[in-house]
């Protein structure tokens, strides 16, 4: 793989020079001769790699069809459209996905006024927190409450 990546670098230099579709082809031809010296001699398997460097040559070279002999044309066309749509969902992805969790300060806030208001249950301690601007659930309210078997409800009965 280190070879590969070697020559393809000593190409993509020379072919800044001058005979650079020449060097393309070469390149391209050479690239197909690596992948059937491969271990298996029935049927060439492609790498990851293979496909890369077969869409990165249809993007510099406008004539790679010709010079293409172990896939069809329409498979490298193909890699480039599976590259394409899972770049775009990458970059389109939810940067944090989930709930966002409670901070420390509003946990401490619903333990507090459960201890201190023991009378209070889970709505009106939820009822308390929305006055105050803060907005959670009324499950994170009844998970956060003091754990007095007595006390607790169950999330979605109404204290």
């Amino acid at each position: 793989m280190k070879t590969h990546l070697i020559s393809l670098i000593q190409t993509i230099f020379s072919a800044l020079g001058t005979n650079a579709i020449l060097r393309l082809e070469i390149l391209a031809l050479r690239h197909q001769v690596s992948v059937l010296k491969r271990k298996n001699p029935r049927r060439p398997m492609l790498r990851s790699l293979d496909s890369i460097f077969w869409v990165w040559l249809s993007r510099v070279w406008s004539d790679w069809r010709p010079a293409l002999i172990i896939v069809e044309p329409k498979t490298v066309i193909g890699w480039h459209r599976q590259g394409f749509r899972l770049f775009w969902r990458w970059k389109s992805r939810r940067k944090n996905p989930g709930r966002k969790p409670i901070d420390k300060e509003v946990r401490d806030l619903i333990k507090r006024m459960s201890e201190e208001n023991v009378l209070w249950g889970s709505q009106r301690i939820l009822g308390e927190l929305e006055k105050l601007g803060i907005k959670v659930g009324l499950s994170s309210v009844l998970k956060y409450m003091l754990d007095d078997n007595h006390r607790r409800l169950k999330p979605g009965r109404p204290s």
